[in-house]
């Protein structure tokens, strides 16, 4: 993706400084977390894209008048890194992270590093949870780091007056009817391509992940060996046959440039996740009813989801561990699911009316909750090993360079077997 964004507390001894969390107070005492209450508590949430959590701050203060919530969204990759630069450390941190599937096993590997949750009441979640939800942020010594907050399963998103203007079908049903698989897609992009004169897809990238996410097996074994010549191979090769068939705008995800490509109409259709809902709607407001929603080709496939974790260097983890706990509760889930479009990954909320009936208004009043519900209920994610993120970013790098025209694609596969093999030798991209 690329994927996709999403309690009464006691106070702590002293206010604390915003922009650190740091746990020292103005007075430079520590914090305890020990219940005095009244006192001021800041906590600092790290995440990326839109994650809903706009609402639910404002929700959360109004109810705790003594927490002041700090949010702080960056691009994906780089919050990942900075957290695990931060847990070598020691220090500085945030109170809460929002950790993706890519990258869950990476940091379960340092449970030692985050609070475990099944010491804060988290055991009272388990049940809630979808069983490989639940287990994919569990340590091998059975510590429970994260309470997760979305699922990704997959769809594509697709400019109806776009298709319209091509000649194309717009009905939702007739555009699912077009692609089966990734060979009928691409050559549906060459169809808009020759008569539009315009570029069909977003990135070769987003071509790439959704198609490595409906192989059995993704970058790594639960050997935790590197398996580049199964999945990866299979998705490195559509994503480069879309870029070389000219129906890539070629734009990096997440980046200035692909924001701008949305509102300038430089594709129709991407890849699209339940949480990239959010992320299409906040960056091109004004196409409210030009989107809508059809199958992904291949079916199947998880991109995305993430769980909410508690560094253990903070000193107001207590009330971090209220205040995730609370989001993850049905009521914020499915306020979450109606803004951005993050599915829940608690099952008994599929089956809810707020969640089953509902149709996003702005994707042509698609009806997303059984769209997105019946993707998650049979969904078989793969095993995403402890390297698999930075491993993703080492390939998506090299798709990137192909795009920009400084490799040629013939000689791209073994230059992303090379990079991949160093990120799984020293762990880094």
């Amino acid at each position: 993706m690329r994927r996709t964004v999403r309690a009464a507390v006691a106070g702590m001894a002293a206010t604390l400084l915003i922009a650190g969390c740091s746990g020292q107070s103005l007075e430079g005492k520590e914090d305890t977390s020990n219940g005095a209450a009244g006192e001021q508590i800041t906590l600092k949430v790290n995440f990326w894209g839109d994650m809903g959590l706009d609402a639910l701050k404002a929700k959360y203060e109004k109810d705790h008048p003594n927490i002041k919530i700090v949010l702080n969204t960056g691009e994906f990759n780089a919050q990942h890194e900075d957290l695990q630069k931060k847990l070598v450390a020691g220090s500085g941190a945030p109170d809460i992270s929002a950790v993706d599937e890519g990258f869950i096993v990476q940091f379960r590997n340092q449970a030692d590093k985050f609070v475990n949750l099944l010491d804060k009441g988290g055991a009272d979640f388990e049940s809630k949870y979808l069983d490989w939800k639940w287990k994919a942020s569990m340590s091998a010594d059975g510590k429970q780091i994260g309470l997760g907050t979305d699922v990704g399963g997959l769809a594509m998103c697709y400019r109806s007056d776009l298709f319209e203007k091509a000649g194309l079908p717009k009905d939702r049903d007739a555009v699912s009817k077009l692609w089966t698989n990734w060979d009928d897609f691409i050559n549906v992009g060459k169809q808009y391509t020759a008569k539009t004169g315009k570029k069909f897809i977003d990135s070769g990238t987003n071509m790439f992940n959704p198609v490595l996410a409906q192989q059995p097996v993704g970058f790594y074994d639960e050997q935790e060996q590197l398996q580049m010549n199964g999945g990866p191979k299979v998705a490195f090769d559509v994503s480069m046959k879309a870029i070389d068939a000219g129906i890539s705008a070629n734009l990096a995800s997440f980046q200035p440039n692909w924001n701008q490509g949305f509102k300038k109409d430089q594709f129709a259709v991407l890849a699209c996740p339940a949480w990239m809902l959010g992320h299409i709607q906040e960056t091109a407001p004004d196409q409210k009813g030009k989107w809508d929603i059809a199958a992904i080709p291949g079916g199947g496939g998880n991109w995305g989801g993430s769980w909410w974790t508690i560094p253990s260097q903070g000193k107001n983890v207590d009330a971090a561990a209220e205040f995730v706990k609370w989001m993850v509760q049905p009521e914020q889930q499915i306020e979450v699911f109606k803004t951005v479009g993050n599915l829940p990954s608690q099952p008994a909320l599929y089956k809810d009316p707020a969640v089953l009936d509902y149709k996003k208004e702005f994707m042509s009043d698609a009806p997303t909750g059984q769209i997105f519900a019946a993707t998650a209920e049979s969904l078989k994610p793969q095993y995403l090993g402890k390297k698999n993120g930075p491993t993703r970013v080492a390939v998506e790098n090299v798709i990137t360079r192909v795009q920009q025209g400084g490799l040629k694609s013939d000689a791209a596969w073994a230059e992303a077997v090379k990079q991949a093999e160093k990120v799984a030798k020293t762990g880094k991209a």
